[in-house]
């Protein structure tokens, strides 16, 4: 079989994560990479063995004719980006978060459809085996009925006003770079409908959010979310059922995830011993998707990014 060409936007350190779990895939490789600086884009390539690099996204469309694009740039861009790939019909797989709002969501999945053009917002973390083994025990049925599910994620971003955390002109915010794992880490994890969600957050004088807290009234449980900038917060998930909890530290990045029973007894311990990247398991439902002709995934619908974007709305009221 040919091998599957992806093509890069962005010259940044996701950038050469998502490089090096091609390369420990078969029948893959990255063919480009494009970057707005020239140089940048030269340097990149030469680290990562790259044939071609380019400092115009639109030019590497047209020369390359990729089989799909990895978007890795600022979230301000991710929009802008995906609807060229889209308009040129290239598949696209694009970082986390896709959009900063539903307009941008609705705009590229609406181009999308139309084009029949596959497109996937990069949540890797839905794809990892801890994740997963934790929504195997909920669904499971190993807890009982689930009554509270607690994800706290956070650090002291640096406070320098220009960087990506802090410039709202990068896109920056607590919401698009954490709080987007925290949301649909749960509702993948629990997979249950909302019946009501209410939002506060927090704000910092360059006019990003820095703090976010949300409460989410599902169907038969109860969630509480909390995402900062401003803190270091104990990373983790807790899920509390009837008859035990499920608990899973850095539950983003997760390796490991631990089941106990109602009286706080450890029942079992999963531990991922096998990933080298965890990035090679978006890339390859990537694959498998364009391959088989679908333009979404299972494991990340549309339907469950536009959700994340509609509750980016719903942060963005709070400013006032």
């Amino acid at each position: 079989m040919t091998a599957f060409r992806f093509a890069i936007m962005g010259a940044g350190g996701i950038a050469g994560k998502f490089c090096h779990a091609v390369s420990i895939l078969n029948d893959c490789e990255v063919c480009a990479v494009s970057s707005k600086n020239r140089n940048r884009a030269e340097a990149f390539a030469g680290k990562f063995g790259i044939r071609k690099y380019y400092d115009s996204y639109e030019e590497m469309l047209e020369v390359e004719k990729p089989d799909c694009v990895y978007i890795a740039v600022t979230t301000n861009d991710h929009y802008r980006l995906s609807l060229l790939c889209v308009e040129k019909k290239v598949p696209v797989v694009c970082e986390k978060a896709m959009f900063q709002n539903t307009r941008e969501a609705a705009e590229v999945f609406g181009m999308a459809k139309e084009n029949g053009v596959f497109v996937m917002e990069a949540m890797w973390s839905r794809f990892l085996p801890a994740v997963r083994k934790v929504k195997e025990w909920v669904l499971g049925g190993r807890i009982g009925t689930i009554e509270i599910s607690q994800f706290s994620i956070g650090f002291k971003a640096p406070k320098e006003k220009d960087n990506r955390y802090f410039s709202p002109a990068l896109g920056g915010g607590a919401a698009k770079d954490i709080t987007v794992y925290a949301y649909e880490l749960t509702t993948f994890i629990l997979n249950q409908e909302i019946e009501k969600m209410d939002v506060t957050a927090a704000w910092s004088d360059t006019g990003v959010d820095v703090n976010n807290h949300i409460s989410i009234t599902f169907d038969h449980a109860l969630a509480d979310l909390t995402a900062s900038f401003m803190v270091n917060l104990e990373e983790k998930m807790v899920i509390y059922g009837e008859n035990g909890k499920i608990v899973m530290p850095k539950p983003h990045f997760a390796s490991e995830c631990f089941l106990y029973d109602e009286k706080g007894e450890p029942v079992e311990h999963f531990v991922d011993g096998e990933t080298q990247n965890g990035f090679t398991y978006e890339i390859e439902e990537a694959v498998r998707c364009i391959r088989e002709g679908s333009l979404e995934s299972r494991v990340i619908p549309w339907e469950d990014t536009m959700a994340c974007a509609r509750l980016f709305d719903r942060i963005e009221e709070t400013k006032g």
